[in-house]
């Protein structure tokens, strides 16, 4: 196999022995990780963990004093802190089952529950499994769009598509919704190739978990607060709404931006250890920040390294960067960064002119990979 690499200079020829090396020294850097795991990793987690619950306290308390605009908003933020925290920096890195080498009994993939109305065990199943194994290969990765969007020119555009900014921001209103949804593939409902039968679960599982949520913010917590009732529950529905729009900017700025690549099933087809690494590196995106930005996104703002290794705690992901992008830069390996601003503007850039029709749009080439297999370099026209 022979990947060819189209970069700003020029294409770039990896060889297979190139390519194995890659994986090789990725492995040595995921090793070293994994044995100076242990107490500063915990601590970092139950920090987290205790930050997180004093925000929900602060939240619940101050909607006592919603009345006043000052502690409104400020229980919104407090609340919005907290469920960005949960969702993101714990619940999603806790399920990618980082932490389960701790044998916390609640700390546990297997067992976590989050925040949200997404049942854990179906976005473990749509994210871990089919995203984390299947990223970006039309097809098989539903998350390329997520059904509703064309964020890959490979998508076939139809007259539906020039909805798709509309579609986009109600995504970003209802992420949680959206999340909820995903596993129950519903185009495959409409095209009629899943039955009740298939879906009966998911659905049940749905209805027990969102009614919880629903339960929890929109009437228990706003019946406490008595005659502030309506002011606590428009309190919670904001925090949820803050809480979307920003795990939807960080997600499709970690998948999305302009040079994120996808792949075909023939192009992956047998994959080695070392493509598979390759192909996790082009298909993500990280977004520069402090320290607070990065604790914020759940350190999902290193999405590059997050896909190199998921099940490695987040935490660890800032440090190991640098020695990711270095090897980038050493095999000539795109290295896809910017700051927030750039990246979600790259993103909208690409919802508005993907919505249209492709002879609208003028095509605009960016450096990409090309992967082909089983050929030499020469047969390659290089």
């Amino acid at each position: 196999m022979t990947i060819l690499t189209e970069t700003e200079s020029g294409p770039l020829v990896l060889s297979r022995e190139q390519i194995e090396e890659l994986g090789r020294e990725l492995d040595e850097l995921r090793a070293a990780i994994v044995a100076d795991l242990g107490e500063r990793d915990r601590e970092y987690l139950y920090s987290i963990i205790k930050a997180q619950c004093g925000f929900e306290i602060a939240g619940r308390g101050l909607m006592y004093l919603g009345f006043l605009p000052p502690f409104w908003l400020a229980a919104v933020a407090a609340l919005s802190v907290s469920k960005i925290l949960d969702n993101m920096e714990i619940g999603h890195n806790v399920m990618h089952g980082q932490y389960d080498w701790m044998r916390e009994p609640g700390l546990n993939s297997r067992v976590f529950e989050w925040d949200t109305v997404c049942p854990a065990d179906q976005w473990k199943h749509s994210h871990n499994y089919l995203h984390h194994t299947y990223t970006n290969i039309h097809n098989k990765d539903r998350d390329i769009g997520y059904s509703v969007l064309r964020m890959d020119e490979a998508q076939e555009w139809n007259v539906l598509r020039l909805g798709q900014p509309l579609y986009a921001f109600m995504l970003m209103m209802l992420f949680e919704w959206g999340v909820m949804g995903h596993d129950l593939e519903v185009e495959k409902i409409v095209r009629g190739e899943r039955t009740w039968p298939e879906i009966e679960q998911l659905i049940l599982g749905q209805w027990r978990k969102a009614g919880k949520q629903v339960l929890k913010d929109y009437l228990v917590f706003p019946a406490l607060t008595g005659p502030l009732f309506f002011h606590t529950l428009a309190g919670n529905a904001a925090a949820n709404l803050v809480r979307n729009v920003w795990a939807f900017a960080i997600i499709f700025c970690g998948h999305f931006p302009t040079g994120v690549q996808t792949f075909t099933e023939e192009e992956t087809a047998d994959e080695t250890r070392g493509e598979w690494y390759i192909r996790q590196m082009l298909g993500s995106a990280n977004i520069t920040g402090r320290k607070l930005f990065h604790i914020m996104a759940g350190n999902l703002s290193h999405q590059i390294e997050h896909h190199l290794f998921p099940d490695l705690p987040a935490s660890r992901y800032p440090e190991m960067a640098p020695t990711v992008r270095a090897l980038c830069e050493k095999y000539g390996l795109p290295y896809n960064t910017g700051t927030l601003g750039k990246q979600i503007g790259s993103v909208w850039k690409k919802i508005f002119k993907l919505a249209l029709p492709p002879r609208w749009v003028k095509s605009e080439p960016s450096p990409g990979v090309i992967v082909m297999r089983q050929r030499k370099a020469s047969e390659a026209g290089v």
